[in-house]
This record gives C-alpha cells, structure tokens and sequence, in this order.
C-alpha cells in the first residue's frame, strides 16, 4: 500500500527519523547520547503531567470535523451534513458521532488562524509557537526554533528508564531541537503496534543475542574502556563520552520499564478493539501506555491530510475510524483518572479552503482551522472563537500560533515567556507573545 503523501511529494519516510540503531553498531548508543534527563522547570505546577499532541500532516479540513457550515451555499458546505452534539447549539460533521457524544470533555478552538499557507511553514509555526524567519518551501524541512516535543524534554526531564520525547511513528518535519541540541530530539518509534509480533527495535536484545552473550560483550567494553587512551577524559577523547551512552544504551535496554511500557500485548482485547485495530488506533494506545509510564510529551504523527482532490470519498472511508480512536482514547484515560493529568491535542498545520475546486477537494487554508484541546484540566463542554458563515476567516477570538504554544507550555507547567540561550550565548523567548488562551486554563 502505498504511503500518504502531501502536496509536495513528501512520504512519511521521507521524515528525519531519529530513532535507535543497532545495539553494536553503535545506533543505540548514539541516539540515546542525544537524550536527555534535563533539569525541570521553575514554572508553576502544571495542569498536565503529560501531553498527546495528534499531529495530522497535510492540514486537516474544519469544515468536515469540527466546523461544518450547512446554512452556506453547497460549493462551500460540501457533502457531508452537520450533526448535533452534546452541546445546546454546537454542530460537528456528520463522520465526528463519537466525538459529538462526548463533546462535554472537548474544547474546540475554531479561530486560530495565521499567515504561512504551505506544509514546510505552517508546520513549523504550529509545532514550535515561531513562524519561519525566511520563506520556505512548501515541502521544507525547516527548524528555526526548538519545538514543543523538544521544549516539553527540556525542562520536564525523563521518567526512569524511558526518554522524555517520542514521536509515533516517525518525526514531524519541524517537531525537532533546533539548538537545544539532538539529545532533545524525540524517540522514533517506526514499528507498528497494529502487527501481531510488534516489538520496537533496540529496546530488546536482537534475535539470536541471548542475554549472556550480551552481557560478555558488554564486560569486554568494560575491560577495554578502562585503558588509558579512553579513561582520561581530561584529554578530551570524545570515546570517554561515547561509554556513557553505551552504558545508557544497556540500560534502556535492561529496564522494565521501557519493556513494560511497550508491550501492547499485555492490553485486553476488548481496550485494544475499542482504540480500533487499525495502525492509528494501536499506536494511540500506545501512546496512553508511554503517559502511564511517566513520559511528558507524545506526537502521534498521522499523515495524509492534503485532500486538494476527493476529499469526501476519501473522509468517508478515514473519519469514521478516526473519530472512533480519539474519542476512545479520550474515554480511557477518563475512566482510569488520568485525562486530568493528560492533556490531548489534534490539529494539523492549517484548514481547507472554503470552497471546493474543481477535483472535488478543499486547498491550504491558513485563515481559519479549528484544534481539539482535552484534558489537562482545560474546562471541557465549549467552543472558543468562530469562523464567518462560509469558514473563509476566524472573525471571533482571533487567536495565534503563539497563544497556541503558549497554552500548552503553561498547562505542562513550562513558563512561555522563558529565556532559553543557544550554545553561542544568543537569548531566545520560548513563544515571542506568551499569552495562553484563557478560556483553556481553567
């Protein structure tokens, strides 16, 4: 089956992936020289230990999710009909049922909006809180400013045995460190929980490794890294450093809590075929799992959201689904006491257009796109802003990149208005307007 692309030819694997290598290729030990155990904030307690940021790549419609216009004329409200909520007055798309039954524990904004209308620009601006310093290309890999992911990993450190910063099933293009540096980058996990023999590579020894022979060869590097050469660190040998992380490497390796944490198969059938068995409802579930396990920060990174064409033949057959994996994602962490505590995120990096083209599909949008906040203690039962009648503009509750990230950082207990400075001693405000929506911070 072939890969979701966006407009500018990007496939998923085209992605930065920084997951682990090889155990003795020396992957492992690289990747996780990049992770870090970072000091904490001096922000206030926050309202969220943990975050889900569900990142759909190519730009999400709102007119067929959360901001249907059925009063505009057919052009631009499409094919799909509004259905009522749990909300006096409030309509979803008709595909958005489960959602719409639980629209009490949401907050729909539906008025962020801002002015970078490609994939490589709006990316970055959502992800990081900064727009791009120079234009970029629509499918640009840019990284001007450290993103949420890397931010959150930064200042909330690492639970034991676990990095602080996965993205699942691969990175976004601007979800990396900038100059906080790689060890701030996320953990990749690439595998697929959907598949029967699901195991994320290099957080298990390899087939045919027993753990004795693992043990032999790591007793060898002990007796060779006690030679001088590597031992004195005071000479500046970067091999001094590079057993550290090999040292970490074993321990991630060793630590039940990365394999608990990773073992789906531990989870019942019935939670399991609530999430959905499809590849996003597996790895939505692992998400909750990793938020048990004390990580602060998941994206899960679903791709395939550029519809310039079909839009509507291709939502019908993906919205049900989706719809049915976030909302139980939702209702689980609600049933086990933890969605005050966790707070979930879906959007992409802009909306559609108003009005359908020609190949019946919706283009970029970047006047008005509607974001999914849940949890974290953000008061739930409400619609924040509002778009004109034919969804062309927010018009009520303008809200920004900036108030977006900002809001996040605060219900994670991270201050917006921090100083951080780059490794040339150059100050950097996390978000240039610190100002969080308040009607999400309860």
């Amino acid at each position: 089956m072939a890969l979701p692309r966006n407009c500018a030819g990007m496939t998923r694997r085209d992605c930065l992936q920084l997951g682990l290598g090889t155990v003795f290729g020396g992957g492992l030990a690289h990747a996780l020289r990049l992770r870090s155990v970072a000091a904490s904030s001096d922000a206030k307690a926050p309202a969220a230990k943990s975050c889900i940021l569900i990142w759909l790549d190519g730009g999400p419609t709102h007119y067929e999710t959360f901001d249907p216009k059925p009063n505009a004329p057919a052009e631009f409200r499409g094919e799909f009909s509004a259905i009522p909520t749990r909300l006096t007055g409030v309509a979803f798309s008709e595909h958005m049922k489960r959602l719409a039954a639980i629209a009490d524990k949401l907050a729909i904004v539906r008025s962020i909006r801002h002015d970078q209308g490609n994939h490589g620009a709006g990316n970055h601006y959502m992800m990081t809180g900064a727009p791009p310093r120079i234009p970029v290309g629509c499918g640009a890999f840019v990284s001007f400013h450290p993103s949420l992911g890397s931010v959150t990993a930064h200042e909330r450190g690492a639970p034991a045995g676990l990095p602080a910063y996965f993205s699942i099933p691969e990175m976004s293009r601007s979800g990396g460190p900038n100059f906080l540096g790689a060890k701030f980058a996320p953990f990749v996990v690439s595998d697929n929980p959907n598949s029967p023999g699901f195991r994320v590579r290099d957080v298990a020894l390899p087939a045919g490794l027993t753990g004795e022979r693992f043990e032999s060869r790591r007793d060898i590097r002990v007796q060779v890294d006690r030679l001088q050469r590597i031992a004195d660190k005071a000479a500046g040998d970067p091999a001094a450093a590079l057993d550290e992380h090999y040292q970490q490497g074993y321990e991630l390796i060793s630590s039940k809590q990365a394999q608990a944490a990773f073992d789906i198969h531990r989870e019942p059938d019935r939670v399991r075929d609530g999430y959905g068995r499809t590849n996003f409802g597996q790895r939505a579930l692992l998400a909750r799992r990793l938020v048990e396990a004390g990580v602060p920060f998941i994206t899960l990174y679903e791709g395939g959201w550029d519809h310039h064409k079909d839009i509507f033949k291709e939502l019908n057959k993906r919205l049900p689904s989706f719809d049915a994996t976030i909302a139980a994602l939702i209702d689980d962490l609600a049933q086990r006491g933890m969605l005050d505590s966790t707070l979930v995120v879906v959007l992409g990096e802009f909306g559609r257009t108003p009005q359908v083209n020609k190949d019946a599909g919706r283009d970029h949008w970047s006047n008005a796109m509607s974001v999914l906040f849940a949890g974290g203690r953000t008061p739930g039962g409400q619609v924040v802003g509002a778009t004109d009648v034919k969804g062309f503009s927010a018009v009520e509750r303008v809200l920004s990149p900036e108030n977006f990230a900002s809001t996040i950082y605060r219900k994670l207990g991270i201050d917006p208005d921090k100083v951080l400075y780059t490794p040339q001693g150059r100050p950097s405000h996390l978000v240039s307007d610190p100002t969080p929506i308040s009607e999400l911070m309860g």
